[in-house]
C-alpha cells in the first residue's frame, strides 16, 4: 500500500456575466484567458457579446423604477450591507487584486480596505446628497421655488482598466447611490474582481438589475451601449483616448450624459464629481397659501 497522498484536484472556478441579478453564461458561448501580472494563466473569463451588452440594458431599466423610487436612506443601507459582506471576503478580494495588478499581499489588502472604505462614504451620502444637488430658490412673488435632484436613468459604465477594484468601486458607487441603474464593463485585462463582487451584489439586498456586470472586449461592448437609445448617460473612465471619441460621438445621438476619461488617482479623496454627474435637477413652483 502506497505510503503517498493522492493529490487533490482543484476544482477551478467558473466566472460568470452578472446580468438582472443573475449569473448567465454569455450570450455567444465565448470566453478569453485572463492572466496576472507575470502572463501566467488565472481562469477564463466570459466573453460578452452585443447581444449580452443589451440584456443588461434591458435589466437595468427594469430596474430603474424601483430602485430610484426608493428612499435614499434604504439605498444608503443597501450600500452599507455590500460593504459589510466584502468585509467578510477580504482575503478572496486581497487576493484576487494581488494576482491582478501586480500587488503584494500587505498592499493588495490595502487597495481591499480602501474599497470597502469607499462603499461606505458613498453609502453615508444616500440621504445628504440632496443637500449639496438641491435648493429652495428666492423668487419675486408668493410661492416656494424648489430645485431637487433626481437620477438620470441607465449609466454605462467603463470600468478602469489598471484599478481593477478600487477604480471599479469608485466609479459603480457614486451612480448607484443617487438612484441610478448600471450596465458595468469590467477591466479587460484584469475583469475578476469585478466578476467576483457580482456575487457579492447577488447577495446584499440590492435589487436585480441595479448593477450589471460584463467582461469582454471593452471596446467590442462599449460600442452597442454608447449607441443604444435606452442608455442615459456613460462614464468613459476605461477608454483610451481614441475609444473614448467615437463613443463620445456616437452617445450625442441621444444626448446621452459623458464623463470622459482622465488621469485619475483611485486612491484620493474621490470628492462628489462622479456623485454628482448623473443626477437632473427638476424644480417646481407651490404656491404659498397666502
Amino acid at each position: 500500500m502506497s505510503d503517498k497522498t493522492d493529490e487533490r484536484l482543484r476544482v477551478l472556478k467558473t466566472y460568470k456575466l452578472f446580468v438582472g441579478g443573475k449569473f448567465p453564461r454569455s450570450e455567444s458561448g465565448r470566453v478569453y484567458e485572463v492572466t496576472d501580472s507575470q502572463d501566467r494563466w488565472l481562469a477564463n473569463a466570459p466573453l460578452s457579446s452585443r447581444k449580452d451588452a443589451r440584456d443588461a440594458v434591458v435589466a437595468a431599466r427594469k430596474a430603474f423604477g424601483g430602485w430610484s423610487g426608493a428612499t435614499a436612506y434604504n439605498r444608503g443601507q443597501i450600500l452599507y450591507r455590500v460593504a459589510e459582506m466584502l468585509e467578510g471576503r477580504r482575503a478572496q478580494f486581497a487576493r484576487e487584486v494581488a494576482d491582478a495588478e501586480g500587488l503584494g499581499k500587505s498592499k493588495a489588502a490595502a487597495v481591499v480596505d480602501a474599497a470597502v472604505d469607499r462603499w461606505v462614504w458613498y453609502a453615508g451620502w444616500s440621504d445628504k446628497v440632496a443637500q449639496i444637488a438641491g435648493a429652495a430658490n428666492p423668487v419675486a412673488g408668493p410661492y416656494f421655488n424648489l430645485s431637487t435632484p433626481e437620477p438620470t436613468g441607465v449609466v454605462a459604465v467603463l470600468a478602469p482598466q489598471e484599478s481593477s477594484f478600487l477604480g471599479l468601486v469608485s466609479v459603480i458607487a457614486p451612480a448607484i447611490v443617487t438612484g441610478n441603474t448600471t450596465v458595468v464593463v469590467a477591466s479587460e485585462r484584469a475583469p475578476l474582481p469585478a466578476l467576483s463582487l457580482g456575487e457579492v451584489l447577488a447577495t446584499s439586498d440590492l435589487p436585480g438589475g441595479v448593477v450589471n456586470i460584463l467582461s469582454g472586449r471593452t471596446a467590442e461592448i462599449a460600442a452597442p451601449l454608447a449607441a443604444h437609445q435606452d442608455v442615459n448617460a456613460i462614464d468613459l473612465a476605461g477608454a483610451d483616448p481614441e475609444l473614448a471619441r467615437t463613443l463620445e460621438e456616437a452617445a450625442a445621438d441621444n444626448l446621452k450624459r459623458v464623463v470622459r476619461p482622465q488621469p485619475v488617482d483611485w486612491s484620493a479623496d474621490p470628492g462628489t464629481g462622479r456623485l454628482l454627474a448623473f443626477l437632473e435637477t427638476k424644480t417646481v413652483w407651490h404656491p404659498m397659501g397666502v
